[in-house]
């Protein structure tokens, strides 16, 4: 991670406003957990700005953000997980530590599809996404242009089935070497296999054009269509090495009806792609998710 510049607004708040940290803890449930972060905050001068909780009734596991202003606190950033541990440890509690000021570097794969590409270029250029764009990497050179207009470096690394060992080589030296957080795979057309995954994995969001776990695959507006259905949807998730299934983010759905053809479909789920990706994009960047086996917490 990167951390913010001096004319950036921080993370999750508006130019000037204070950093803060993100506790976030994960552990089986009992009595008196929320008064074991809170006591801790409070015992080192911290101020909490959020705090939100859920317990998981039915596999037993409690889940907790917090939130709170590194100004006056009596611990250094690097001190405050290893002076935790101690507390949480006991507890069967794990607990990681991030920061509003770290801005991730991020990496966003296209095919040929241009609409979540400009949408995310233009709300980073107006600020609303805390991240910072290091590179567009297309498998086709179409949206080379677009990158160029908000002065974004593309790499165009084109695959075929032969080719596919040596591009995804490419692709991971070309993250490495761009020190990249985080991969958006917006509308990017191809699968990735375990090898990609893995390497970043948890850091790597895709928007698919479905309300999954409906219409798996490359062409779910025709499987819609098809299907007569009166709702379309997009879905944000985490990429695992199983296509389609990676723990869900956001989504939201559009109605349609026996009037719309498949080109209505795609219209109107473009719009829906680009809200969905922006909205899971955000929570991951202001560390509001929790993924737990399959499934995600957002707070």
């Amino acid at each position: 991670m990167a951390r913010i510049g001096g004319e950036q607004a921080p993370l999750g708040g508006g130019a000037g406003d204070p950093a803060t940290a993100v506790l976030r803890a994960v552990g089986p449930d009992r009595k008196g957990l929320v008064a074991v972060l809170a006591d801790f905050v409070y015992r080192h001068g911290g101020n909490i700005t959020h705090a939100d909780q859920h317990v998981d009734a039915e596999a037993g596991v409690f889940f907790q953000r917090v939130e709170f202003h590194l100004d006056g606190f009596g611990l250094g950033r690097d001190e405050i997980l290893p002076d935790l541990t101690p507390v949480t440890e006991p507890l069967g509690m794990r607990c990681e530590v991030r920061f509003s000021d770290e801005v991730a570097r991020t990496a966003v794969l296209v095919t040929r599809e241009a609409h979540c590409l400009y949408d995310l270029l233009a709300r980073q250029a107006m600020g609303e996404l805390q991240a910072e764009i290091a590179c567009v990497v297309a498998n086709h050179p179409d949206l080379e242009d677009v990158a160029a207009r908000f002065d974004v470096p593309f790499h165009h690394l084109p695959v075929t089935a032969a080719t596919r060992v040596e591009q995804e080589g490419a692709l991971l030296d070309l993250l490495a070497r761009e020190r990249v957080d985080l991969v958006v795979l917006a509308r990017y057309m191809q699968i990735l296999t375990s090898r990609v995954i893995d390497a970043h994995a948890g850091r790597i969001i895709n928007i698919h054009h479905s309300f999954l776990p409906a219409f798996l695959g490359g062409r779910p507006y025709h499987q819609a269509h098809e299907r007569g259905v009166k709702l379309i949807g997009a879905t944000a998730h985490y990429a695992t090495a199983q296509l389609d299934q990676g723990p869900i983010i956001d989504q939201d759905v559009v109605r349609v009806s026996h009037r719309d053809g498949v080109a209505d479909l795609v219209r109107k789920g473009r719009d829906l792609e680009t809200v969905v990706l922006a909205r899971a994009l955000t929570a991951h960047l202001e560390h509001r998710v929790l993924v737990h086996g399959r499934k995600t917490l957002v707070f």
